[in-house]
């Protein structure tokens, strides 16, 4: 492996095309899992928070939701790709595959994940959500989760 703009690249592991290419998809799948939990979080917190909905108290969840929007908020602002993105695109180029012309499922995944924006917009949009993350926290802080177990404990009685 070898480090480009800071991040670890893929380039000298060598693997067969088509385990490339798997390997390629299911990365791909990740990262828009990990897209979505991030843009559903920041919709919950808002909506549940004056709803009363326990689960978005989650320590646990809110600790993992505000780390992963810090890491895309720095990331944006130092000008630096996503190391999912750059490690996915090895494993294409690898996989003799031309940057987002993949299989079916990588097709539609990368038609939803990656928009065709100037970075401003995005650099943006970042930072908005950051803004959103730190207003939940302070608005609607996490329970202990000894507190968020009481709760659901006493709704299932």
């Amino acid at each position: 492996m070898q480090r480009i703009r800071g991040w670890v690249t893929l380039r000298r592991m060598h693997l067969a095309p088509a385990a490339a290419a798997f390997f390629a998809d299911t990365l791909l799948a990740v990262h828009v899992g990990i897209a979505l939990f991030v843009v559903v979080m920041t919709l919950a917190v808002p909506v549940g928070g004056p709803l009363g909905w326990r689960w978005i108290r989650r320590r646990g969840l809110r600790w993992t939701h505000a780390g992963l929007v810090a890491v895309i908020a720095v990331q944006a602002w130092l000008g630096r790709l996503c190391p999912l993105t750059t490690w996915e695109q090895q494993l294409r180029a690898q996989a003799g595959q031309a940057t987002y012309e993949t299989s079916f499922v990588g097709h539609w995944l990368s038609e939803w994940l990656y928009l065709d924006l100037p970075w401003w917009s995005f650099v943006l949009a970042y930072t908005l959500v950051a803004a959103v993350v730190v207003l939940g926290w302070w608005r609607w802080p996490p329970a202990s989760d000894a507190h968020t177990r009481r709760g659901s404990a006493r709704r299932s009685s």
